[in-house]
């Protein structure tokens, strides 16, 4: 028996539970196999990119932040030419539409949380989308307290009528991508949603919220 390949399989599942610790990567056999194909990854890449800034110390951490804001912003911008000349006023309206047609009926809450929301911008959206007509909503069978929505006829067709747009808008946003580029950016930034969601789903304070995840996730200390 290879007792040394045993001794350095430890070593790396020991490596691996200290970094899965960040909810990156899951605690089990897959999460392990994520993990070792990333390391893979890291070894074969080749030489780091240039970017404004760099000579002088900008760090890449700062340049990711910058252009996940710039594509932000663009994608805005295209999805405010999808909506254009229709009853929609932003690019929220219709997404809590489609993700009523692609889940079906749910809470006020679910929804809120199913598009990334505060509470209170939420309310606003869904008020706005049942003032149009395009949302209905009623008691939950299973919690009184609760409003199960679902989308209207009317929604439904005003929201086929921008769909042709919403989809060129949406095909614009990957630009020049090849499928191999789209499909290793589903994989990053599946990666980075997996990390942020946890942190946003436990609604922690703004004034609190860096010093917590400085401290629960351990930046900084590597």
């Amino acid at each position: 028996m290879n007792y040394q390949l045993i001794k350095d399989l430890i070593n790396l599942l020991e490596t691996f539970d200290r970094e899965s610790k960040n909810q990156v990567y899951s605690s089990d056999i897959a999460g392990f196999k994520n993990w070792i194909a990333d390391q893979i990854n890291n070894q074969s890449v080749g030489n780091e990119p240039d970017w404004e800034g760099k000579e002088n110390g900008r760090s890449p951490e700062s340049v990711i932040s910058t252009l996940f804001v710039h594509l932000n912003r663009y994608a805005k911008s295209y999805s405010k030419s999808a909506i254009a000349n229709s009853d929609f006023r932003t690019q929220d309206e219709f997404s809590y539409l489609i993700n009523l047609k692609a889940f079906g009926p749910m809470t006020k809450m679910e929804l809120i949380k199913k598009n990334i929301q505060d509470k209170s911008s939420g309310i606003l959206i869904i008020n706005r989308l049942i003032k149009q007509g395009w949302v209905e909503q009623s008691d939950s069978e299973k919690d009184k307290r609760s409003k199960v929505l679902v989308i209207t006829e009317k929604g439904n067709r005003d929201l086929e009528k921008q769909m042709k747009k919403i989809r060129e808008a949406t095909n614009i946003v990957a630009g020049n991508l090849n499928h191999a580029e789209k499909m290793q950016l589903i994989k990053i930034l599946s990666k980075l949603d997996h990390f942020h969601h946890p942190i946003f789903s436990k609604n922690i304070d703004s004034q609190n919220l860096i010093e917590t995840v400085y401290k629960e996730y351990s930046f900084g200390k590597n």
